[in-house]
C-alpha cells in the first residue's frame, strides 16, 4: 500500500506562498493522501488573520484541503478566545495534546489528537506545543499553560493502544526536541515538525521513527511517500519541493480575497482623531516612536523607557486612527516588559544606536515582523552626545550612574538582547499581556502624549 503524506510548518501568514502551496497540493493528492501543518500557521501580523481572529486561517486549510493543524507557539500566544474562535469554525482539527488552560482544563474545541482512515489503514495524528518556562511565562499571560509534551505523549499512545496502525507526531516543538522524543518515545512512526524552521534535504531516521520538516514562510511543500504492509512502513522517500514557481491556486486566491475584505471592514472602523502628524524614521528620532516610549513608562512604572523604532513600520498621518493602520505600522506580536538593566549596559546600547548601519541592520528576531532594528528612543532621561560618542545622559529626578540598576521599560524583544546585546544583560524580567500594539492605540488617542512626543531626547553638543 503506498500513502502520501504532505506537510508544511511555520507558514507565518504567508498567504501568497500558500496559494502556490494548495496549488501543488492539489496536483499531488489522490485518495491516499493525508496533508498536515506543524503550527505557525497563523501568524497575527496579517489582517486576514487579525481581523478575523483567527477564523480566516481555518477556512484557508479547509479550502485547502488540510486534514489536521497543531498550535503552535503564534496560535497559543494569540489567546483562548482566538483559539477558540479557530476552533469554532469546525474546518479543520486543531491539535495540541499538552496545551490547557491555566486550571489545567481543556480549550475548547482543541483536540489531543485524531485518527484518520487511509484504505483501511488507520492513522493516530498527536499534535504538541512549545513547553517550558520561557513559553509557559508567556501562555500564563493568556491563562494558558503548556505541559511536558513527553508525559502527553506517552498518555495519547497508551489511550489509543489498538485503535491504530500508524503514529504521526505532529510537532512544534523543534528539530532538537524531535530527535530527543524519537529517541525516548515508543510507539511514533513519523515526526513532522515544525518551530526551529529547519529546511531538511532528506529525512533523519532516529531509533526507527522518521522525521521530516519543511523551512518556513510557505517556501516549500514537504513530502513523504510511504509504502505500508500489514501495519508497518515497509519504505519510504522524502522530498521538499520549492514552490517559487508553481502557479497561484484561483480558488484559493478568491478565498484571500473574501477573507480580506471581511478583515478590513471590520479593522478599519474609525477609533478617534489623531490632531498631529506624528512621523517615523529609522535612523532618526521621531515622534511616533518617543510616544511609544512615553507610553511604556506610563504603563510600568519605572526610572525609564527604551524601545526601538524599527518595532514600528510608519507613522500616523493626522486624522482617524483605525486598527487596520495601528497594525500595519505595529505588527510585531510583542510585550511591554518590565527588566533591571544595569546603567553602564544602557549607556552601551544607547551609545550603539548612534551609528546608522546599527540601526539599519535586520532587525530579525523571536517576535519580530519589522525589517530593520531601528534607533533607540528613551522617555525618562535626554541624552546629550557628539554624533558618535555619548557625553552625558541626564535623568530626569537624579544623577545617571554607570554602576546602579536601573528599572527599565522595553518590549520582551530588546529584553532578549536582540539587536542590542547589553539589554539582554538585564533581570528580573516581568511581561505584560497586551501586545505594544495595544499600548500605542491606547496611548494615542491622549492628547498630552500626542504633544509630548515632539519634545527631543537626543541633544547634539
Amino acid at each position: 500500500m503506498q500513502l502520501k503524506i504532505l506537510h508544511t510548518n511555520d507558514i507565518h501568514s504567508r498567504f501568497e506562498n500558500f496559494a502556490r502551496i494548495s496549488k501543488k497540493i492539489e496536483e499531488l493528492r489522490d485518495e491516499n493522501t493525508i496533508v498536515l501543518d506543524a503550527g505557525d500557521f497563523h501568524d497575527f501580523m496579517s489582517i486576514e488573520i487579525q481581523g478575523t481572529k483567527g477564523a480566516a486561517g481555518s477556512s484557508f486549510l479547509n479550502v485547502a484541503g488540510y486534514d489536521a493543524v497543531t498550535i503552535g507557539n503564534n496560535e497559543g500566544f494569540s489567546g483562548i478566545k482566538n483559539i477558540e474562535n479557530m476552533t469554532n469554525t469546525q474546518l479543520i482539527p486543531y491539535l495540541s495534546c499538552n496545551l490547557y488552560k491555566a486550571d489545567k482544563s481543556l480549550i475548547k474545541g482543541v483536540k489531543r489528537s485524531i485518527i484518520i482512515d487511509k484504505s483501511a489503514v488507520k492513522f493516530l495524528i498527536i499534535g504538541a506545543t512549545p513547553a517550558g518556562p520561557s513559553y509557559n511565562e508567556f501562555f500564563s499571560l493568556e491563562n494558558m499553560y503548556a505541559s511536558d509534551p513527553i508525559e502527553e505523549i506517552n498518555k495519547e499512545i497508551f489511550n489509543n493502544k489498538g485503535k491504530y496502525d500508524i503514529c504521526v507526531f505532529l510537532s512544534h516543538l523543534g528539530i532538537n526536541a524531535d530527535k530527543e522524543i524519537a529517541k525516548k518515545i515508543e510507539g511514533i512512526d513519523i515526526i513532522i515538525g515544525g518551530h526551529s524552521h529547519t529546511l531538511m534535504d532528506e529525512v533523519e531516521v532516529i531509533n526507527g521513527k522518521i522525521i521530516h520538516q519543511s523551512g518556513m514562510l510557505g517556501e516549500y511543500l514537504g513530502v513523504l511517500n510511504i509504502e505500508i504492509e500489514n501495519g508497518s512502513i515497509k519504505n519510504f522517500s522524502s522530498e521538499n519541493l520549492n514552490i517559487k514557481d508553481v502557479p497561484l491556486q484561483d480558488k484559493m486566491l478568491k478565498e484571500i480575497s473574501k477573507q480580506k475584505e471581511i478583515a478590513i471592514e471590520v479593522l478599519s472602523e474609525p477609533l478617534y482623531e489623531v490632531e498631529r502628524n506624528l512621523w517615523h524614521d529609522v535612523i532618526e528620532e521621531s515622534p511616533i516612536t518617543n510616544l511609544l516610549a512615553d507610553a511604556l513608562r506610563d504603563v510600568i512604572p519605572c526610572d525609564l523607557s527604551i524601545i526601538n523604532s524599527g518595532i514600528l513600520s510608519g507613522g500616523i498621518k493626522k486624522g482617524f486612527v483605525s486598527n487596520k493602520k495601528l497594525l500595519e505600522i505595529c505588527p510585531s506580536p510583542l510585550n511591554p516588559t518590565y527588566a533591571e538593566i544595569m546603567g553602564k549596559d544602557i549607556k552601551q546600547a544607547l551609545e550603539s544606536s548612534l551609528r546608522g548601519e546599527v540601526c539599519l541592520q535586520d532587525g530579525r528576531g523571536a517576535g519580530f515582523r519589522g525589517k530593520y532594528l531601528g534607533r533607540l528612543h528613551i522617555s525618562g532621561a535626554k541624552i546629550k552626545h557628539d554624533g558618535k560618542n555619548i557625553i552625558d545622559i541626564i535623568l530626569e529626578n537624579s544623577e545617571f550612574n554607570e554602576n546602579k540598576l536601573y528599572s527599565v521599560a522595553t518590549s520582551d524583544y530588546l529584553q532578549r538582547g536582540t539587536g542590542y546585546e547589553s539589554l539582554g544583560r538585564c533581570k528580573n524580567e516581568k511581561y505584560s499581556k497586551d501586545y505594544l500594539r495595544d499600548t500605542l492605540r491606547e496611548y494615542l488617542s491622549k492628547k498630552d502624549f500626542v504633544e509630548k512626543c515632539f519634545e527631543e531626547r537626543w541633544l547634539y553638543f
